[in-house]
């Protein structure tokens, strides 16, 4: 199989997702301001999980570049991300229905530490094809370091929803500001 086939349909998957979510926002009736504040909490939701499911879809896009081959285990470790973040419409529509309560914020955060989780297989499978890369190598230590961050905050999210379900949100927050940190792509290390 071509790498391409494999990068084509993550991203037809990614766009769906991505359909799926913003069709939960629904045009108030009537429509007056008052009811369009009334959806702040779904279109906040669904601007969070926008963001969060295109920086997985960025991170995709430069470790495929890194792909050697595409094995029958890079497929179902593929597929396996691929399951917890076709799950985001539904965690993201229960946080932004539920106007953020407590365990709707636990289920998204637990989505979101299993979609980081699957992602963090995916990458160390691609890492596995190059072991003598010294740079590329140096990258994907870099990057387990920060999937391993991302993984233990999401998890340390969702209890916190107990306590504030602020402090969780805070945590998706700074989760998208340090994945917009500049710095060294994987792809440019590869070629």
């Amino acid at each position: 199989m071509n790498k391409n086939r494999l990068e084509a349909f993550s991203d037809g998957v990614i766009a769906i997702i991505i359909t799926i979510m913003v069709l939960e926002l629904r045009v108030p009736h009537p429509f007056t301001l008052e009811n369009l504040l009334a959806l702040a909490p779904v279109f906040l939701s669904y601007a969070l999980s926008f963001v969060v499911v295109a920086i997985v879809w960025v991170n995709h896009h430069h470790l495929m570049s890194t792909l050697l081959a595409p094995t029958g285990r890079i497929l179902w470790l593929n597929n396996h991300m691929l399951f917890w973040l076709s799950l985001i419409p539904f965690s993201t529509g229960g946080m932004g229905e539920n106007h953020l309560a407590p365990l709707a914020i636990t289920v998204y955060s637990l989505n979101l530490a299993a979609s980081a989780v699957a992602y963090e297989m995916l990458r160390r499978g691609v890492a596995a094809q190059q072991p003598d890369n010294a740079a590329l190598a140096d990258m994907h230590r870099r990057s387990g370091r920060r999937n391993g961050m991302s993984i233990a905050l999401y998890l340390a999210a969702a209890p916190l929803a107990y306590v504030s379900v602020w402090i969780s949100i805070a945590i998706f927050v700074a989760m998208i500001a340090i994945y917009f940190r500049p710095g060294p792509t994987i792809e440019r290390l590869s070629q």
